[in-house]
């Protein structure tokens, strides 16, 4: 099956054409999920669906799935897919290419009159982005029991427009039961959103697993207090213990390579006068790590330098952890089907571990899992001018179609 090839021009004009819904005038993309414009994209992808030969079903969550037969009706599907909505300023590739990645390798079997034994399908999931309303991957995330359905339907955006309003009003309020859809097997195709394939020169990323996470806040607090008459030994400095801190998140994780990640995104500063010592620092910490042993050891590492710190200092330190996301080692088998697709075609490669979530990590936990990367410009993703080669992209695309072709079998 080494012939066997896509058309990558194809792919590329869908992306664009799927592009053109929602576009930004610096060139990206702005699709919030259940808006009108993710109606619109919805609507799109579905009638190339259907164009196909796809039969499409919907489940309540507005998850969508497009199923193209295979010879034994009651075989486990091979499912693709990623995710239609955008971040406000998104970029054209950022899960798009995984939902028409898929759409490709189904007209490619079209095309070519090939039939599977499992039927084939493309999905795309609600909600992975969480930009207009939270938890984030919710559509993959309550088809695998990750958080119930009431909790998805009572999100609302900043408007007060709750997820189950808005699915109703675009038309994606479907009657299937949430993770009532059976997977036999899932692979994702997505861009890098990071630097390392492009570095490397290599056109395929095989990801044996997604980083864990684990989100902090944390309080620092002190007294504010006049800049000039207080003398340094007698001040109670917020900022300067919470920088120590800071400091600290940043070596734990260089303690921890290569895949060891820690960074501090967001500081407010009380009261944040020129000439006051600050009172209170509140502050973000995450860190990321891809495996559990690792992740716990860095947390620990970091609760027991505040400790040190707060005793040091004398200053009220908290710290919560906000949010938690463990590593996902994804399935021998299909790592194996994606890396000897890779190998099979002549496409250079490497491992890759996400350091992004994507709705793989939810499918994951329903059926055996996999991910393809492909490499983008300068690593930017989730920006308007996130940007991948066609070659690149049509590569992606060709070890999807071999590595579910291999799960899926060519009926006889």
């Amino acid at each position: 099956m080494i012939e066997l090839r896509i058309d990558g021009e194809r792919l590329w004009q869908s992306l664009m054409d799927l592009a053109a819904i929602g576009a930004t005038e610096k060139g990206g993309v702005k699709r919030l999920a259940l808006t009108d414009l993710d109606r619109e994209g919805r609507n799109l992808v579905v009638r190339w669906g259907r164009e196909a030969g796809l039969e499409v079903t919907v489940d309540q969550i507005g998850n969508v799935f497009m199923r193209r037969k295979g010879r034994n009706p009651d075989a486990l599907p091979i499912v693709t897919g990623s995710h239609v909505d955008t971040q406000p300023t998104g970029g054209k590739f950022d899960g798009n290419y995984g939902v028409l990645a898929g759409l490709e390798v189904v007209r490619t079997l079209n095309d070519k009159g090939i039939q599977t034994e499992a039927p084939i399908e493309v999905a795309f999931w609600t909600n992975e982005e969480g930009s207009r309303f939270v938890p984030v991957m919710m559509g993959s995330g309550v088809f695998c029991g990750a958080f119930s359905l009431e909790t998805a339907y009572a999100a609302r955006d900043v408007d007060g427009k709750s997820v189950r309003e808005e699915l109703e009003r675009i038309g994606y309020l479907g009657d299937e039961i949430p993770g009532r859809h059976p997977i036999g097997a899932y692979f994702e195709t997505h861009i890098e959103q990071g630097p390392v394939l492009e570095d490397a020169d290599k056109v395929i990323g095989v990801v044996p697993a997604v980083m864990g996470l684990s989100w902090y806040d944390c309080v620092v607090t002190g007294m504010e207090a006049h800049a000039g008459p207080t003398p340094m030994g007698l001040r109670r400095d917020a900022l300067q213990v919470a920088t120590t801190i800071m400091q600290e998140v940043v070596a734990i994780a260089n303690r921890y390579p290569p895949y060891g990640r820690g960074t501090v995104g967001m500081v407010q500063v009380f009261p944040n006068s020129r000439n006051v010592i600050p009172g209170q620092v509140k502050f973000s910490i995450d860190l990321r790590n891809v495996s559990d042993g690792l992740l716990n050891t860095m947390h620990e590492e970091m609760l027991a330098f505040v400790a040190r710190t707060r005793e040091q200092s004398g200053l009220a330190i908290e710290v919560e952890r906000v949010s938690y996301y463990p590593p996902c080692p994804f399935h021998p088998d299909c790592v194996n089907a994606v890396r000897a697709a890779t190998e099979q075609l002549g496409y250079s490669n490497m491992d890759v571990v996400s350091g992004a979530g994507h709705d793989a990590i939810y499918a994951a936990r329903v059926a055996p899992a996999g991910m393809i990367f492909v490499p983008c410009k300068d690593g930017i993703s989730h920006n308007e001018i996130e940007d991948a080669r066609p070659d690149h992209l049509e590569a992606g695309c060709n070890v999807l179609l071999h590595a579910m072709l291999e799960r899926a079998g060519i009926a006889a």
